[in-house]
């Protein structure tokens, strides 16, 4: 039995989604993603088996709605490629829907731990459509983050849950354009969406927009 493991080369691809791919499944924003990847001609190595399906994965699911420019893309290939980086994006790009952007393209060793295992917490900006009053606001964010705790008790898939979300709440901020800018903890500790912070400010009823604008990883 060989031990000698079938990726040849891994890249890490920061990407974007905006316009109607908000609305995208993670799902299908994977498959979304073998399209441009075939499409552009890159030997992308798959699975084998009867349903076989590419080796590549994104770094941490985002919640319908919300737009991005921090999403990360890891690709199994089965062949090396000189990576030039510049020249790979414009590659990508030329084949890519409207609203998918693409940033840095980064080799990793093809022995680095999975991405998903290491994100640990995200950063959004909401961006209030409506007229706020930014110390009603500013009230709101101080009131929540005195709380020692905020438990929530849930009902999903038939099974309660009852956990203290305040430990997920890593920072809450109005910046200089009355944008809202909420550091929450994402992946395996616990995560905590935009909605439901919302939610706990009393703001589900204002009309806005959020951004991920940045993921923080642990140290691999």
């Amino acid at each position: 039995m060989s031990h000698i493991s079938p990726v040849a080369q891994r890249l890490r691809v920061t990407f974007g989604k905006s316009g109607p791919l908000i609305y995208t499944s993670n799902l299908d924003t994977a498959k979304i993603w073998e399209r441009v990847l075939r499409r552009a001609d890159l030997p992308i190595l798959y699975t084998k088996g009867f349903n076989t399906r590419p080796r590549i994965s994104l770094a941490m699911p985002l919640p319908l709605g919300i737009s991005s420019e921090c999403e990360i893309l890891e690709i199994s290939l089965r062949e090396r490629i000189e990576l030039r980086e510049d020249e790979l994006r414009e590659r990508l790009l030329s084949v890519s829907p409207q609203g998918l952007t693409v940033g840095a393209i980064v080799e990793v060793d093809t022995r680095a731990s999975t991405l998903h295992s290491l994100v640990d917490n995200a950063e959004y900006r909401i961006q209030f459509l409506d007229d706020i009053d930014r110390q009603d606001l500013q009230r709101r964010i101080q009131e929540l983050l005195s709380r020692e705790s905020i438990i929530v008790d849930r009902v999903r898939r038939r099974k309660r849950s009852v956990m203290d979300i305040r430990p997920l709440i890593l920072g809450l901020r109005l910046d200089s354009s009355d944008n809202l800018i909420a550091h929450l903890s994402v992946g395996d500790r616990g995560n905590l969406r935009p909605d439901q912070l919302m939610e706990h400010l009393g703001l589900t009823n204002l009309h806005h927009s959020v951004l991920r604008f940045k993921l923080h990883f642990l140290p691999e």
